[in-house]
């Protein structure tokens, strides 16, 4: 387990009794969970287990069928509460604009908005992307990139909001070993230094098992196993026993 540390810049989490059907087809049973400020908390499960949908919920892209989050203690129904507190997703693709630059990207939010001078926007865009290893990339095209530095890229831009709370979707997927390993420590640097709640949504058990804090294991729209890395890996629920053993083995080898 990583060290405590005073984790003063982030919000906490609360999910109470989320239920989601979609055309008949109930996607969230009843879902139960906190987040404690500046934790790193990670929901794994196998593909279709709810998490993308959860993820949506919680940053209000969906609206639950019952139940309700809280953000710091206030329901995310109640009127301000997305403006009150900063939250910002790292999508599972990057999402980055390829007819825009590497800075152009970070900045677009800043920029659509208003909310800085151009000279002061490019200084900040710079200070992210040196801020996850990318110093001199702000001019540079997404397709000039790999794909663990356009995940960089989506890290920085979520980062100009000065968010209390980054929720990564698949943050590792459709990256080599070696990249994969690059982005679990930015997520372990960012909390470390700017004491951020980090939800990571996640199948990547090396990912899962290094970066966080507490686990929670969705299976079929239910939360059958929860948390800290050595307990969820000592649980001894079937379902969660074959998810986290899940290997290839060749037909001569069963």
């Amino acid at each position: 387990m990583k060290d405590h540390r005073d984790n003063t810049g982030g919000v906490s989490v609360e999910v109470r009794s989320l239920r989601k059907s979609f055309n008949g087809q109930e996607v969230l049973k009843g879902i139960d969970f906190s987040v404690r400020r500046g934790e790193i908390f990670v929901i794994m499960g196998p593909s279709g287990s709810g998490k993308s949908v959860l993820l949506r919920h919680i940053i209000g892209l969906e609206q639950p069928d019952s139940g309700e989050i809280l953000i710091q203690g206030e329901s995310m129904q109640s009127s301000g509460v997305m403006d009150k507190h900063r939250m910002a997703l790292v999508f599972q693709s990057g999402a980055l604009l390829s007819s825009l630059t590497v800075g152009e990207n970070v900045g677009l939010y800043l920029s659509e908005h208003r909310l800085h001078p151009p000279e002061e926007i490019r200084r900040i865009v710079i200070e992210k992307l040196e801020s996850v290893g990318l110093k001199g990339t702000e001019d540079k095209m997404p397709s000039e990139l790999s794909g663990g530095m356009k995940k960089r890229v989506a890290i920085a831009r979520a980062l100009v909001i000065e968010p209390q709370l980054i929720l990564y979707d698949e943050p590792t997927s459709e990256l080599d070993p070696l990249s994969a390993v690059v982005i679990a420590e930015e997520i372990l640097e960012l909390n470390r230094r700017i004491g951020v709640t980090s939800l990571v949504v996640s199948h990547d058990r090396d990912l899962a098992f290094g970066v966080a804090d507490r686990i929670a294991v969705i299976h079929e729209g239910r939360i059958v196993a929860m948390g800290e890395p050595g307990e969820v890996e000592q649980n001894p629920d079937p379902v969660v026993r074959r998810f986290l053993r899940a290997d290839f083995k060749r037909p001569n080898e069963r």
